[in-house]
């Protein structure tokens, strides 16, 4: 069994924040490829007013809203979404998407194949997909060996 309290990972390689010209949000990777069970769970908080663009070409995400208030635009189709308290949505196609926050958004996310923890987005907001050996096992996570950049 493993307890994690989300304030124990402030400040740890495990919060991550950014804050750029494509994103400003705050990440903590509660569960992580290391752990070897198959998909990272995270919470991430957008801060009121701003914008963020994202693509997971590599990567399916599950994001479940637990507070706040903003809007879910799929590029591709140009819908628009309510996202508020209990919403949940599927990014199963990979979709180029972007995440207005009317106000703070804490939203509960999962990531399948397991993020690693040292993704950074790229110009395009994606992660590239990374390699870890997980903790239980020893076994590779991931399909390949790219490093991420900071």
């Amino acid at each position: 069994m493993r307890v994690t309290y989300l304030e124990d990972l402030a400040d740890t390689d495990r919060d991550v924040r950014v804050e750029s010209e494509n994103g400003n949000w705050r990440s903590r990777r509660i569960v992580l490829a290391r752990e070897g069970v198959g998909f990272s769970f995270h919470e991430t908080n957008i801060p009121a007013g701003t914008t963020n663009e994202f693509w997971y070409a590599n990567h399916i995400e599950c994001v479940y809203c637990v507070g706040g208030e903003g809007e879910l635009l799929d590029r591709e189709t140009g819908e628009t979404y309510e996202i508020r308290d209990g919403m949940c949505y599927l990014l199963d196609k990979h979709d180029r998407h972007t995440v207005t926050a009317k106000t703070d958004l804490r939203l509960i996310c999962t990531f399948n194949p397991p993020v690693t923890g040292r993704e950074v987005h790229d110009e395009n907001g994606v992660y590239p997909l990374l390699t870890e050996p997980d903790a239980t096992t020893g076994n590779t996570t991931g399909n390949t060996t790219e490093e991420a950049t900071a």
